[in-house]
């Protein structure tokens, strides 16, 4: 495994023009995927299931100039139950992607066409919640089973690809930061900021951390035989 730093130009303003989304909670779409599209009406919506069909809602009977679900993108229907929707080297290059890197921008480009379909993008913003697994587990008579399916696996994996990748791409992680997200990007003159960039990338990078961590509290703290396997059709 080879690990380096970034050597390549950080650019320290960003164009909005593809938008990576999924979210659990879908409150404030409609204020966001407007926003942003006021100040770019060529912008690109990539997005899957009950998030795409929002944002299809919300941008109305010429959804197709703006959004593209992911399976059309990836060429990769998911799998039943809603999983490995996102898992996908063209999913996870368009968020870890480094912006001036030549070897990247010819994965993007020309490796990702090669393996079928068309080439990839840098994702410019990413917006994601979590499956509410805190909230899940409050609840009164919530089983070991219940807890284990309301893990959510490719929201953490993008969450944390983006944050990783801040120098390239803003990551929203929550509801409340919409409003003050679209604001700033109007008094940019549509641009996203290196330093915005960051401070969203740190807050992502907390709640991931707490989120994990409440899955391994939870999960350590049961006992098989009393509190996992009578859930389990066990064969």
């Amino acid at each position: 495994m080879s690990i380096r730093e970034n050597i390549y130009q950080v650019v320290d303003l960003i164009k909005p023009s593809h938008v990576l989304v999924s979210v659990f909670d879908k409150n404030g779409l409609d204020v966001l995927v407007k926003g942003i599209l006021d100040l770019n009406p060529g912008v690109k919506f990539y997005s899957t299931g009950g998030t795409g069909k929002k944002i299809a809602e919300i941008l109305g009977p010429n959804a197709a100039k703006n959004y593209t679900s992911v399976e059309d993108f990836t060429g990769a229907p998911e799998m039943e139950g809603g999983l490995v929707k996102t898992l996908h080297p063209k999913i996870h290059a368009g968020l870890l992607a480094e912006r001036g890197n030549p070897a990247h921008e010819e994965y993007l480009y020309k490796t990702l066409a090669s393996m079928g379909g068309s080439p990839g993008v840098y994702f410019d913003i990413f917006v994601g919640n979590l499956y509410p697994f805190t909230s899940v587990i409050a609840k009164e008579g919530t089983t070991s089973e219940t807890a284990r399916v309301n893990i959510d696996i490719g929201g953490p994996a993008m969450t944390m690809a983006a944050a990783k990748n801040w120098h390239s791409i803003a990551v929203l992680t929550s509801t409340a930061q919409y409003g003050d997200f679209i604001a700033s990007l109007k008094a940019n003159r549509g641009m996203i900021g290196l330093e915005q960039r960051f401070t969203l990338a740190a807050a992502a990078m907390k709640s991931i951390g707490e989120y994990r961590t409440a899955i391994g509290h939870y999960f350590s703290a049961l006992d098989f035989q009393r509190d996992v396997k009578p859930f389990l059709n066990v064969r």
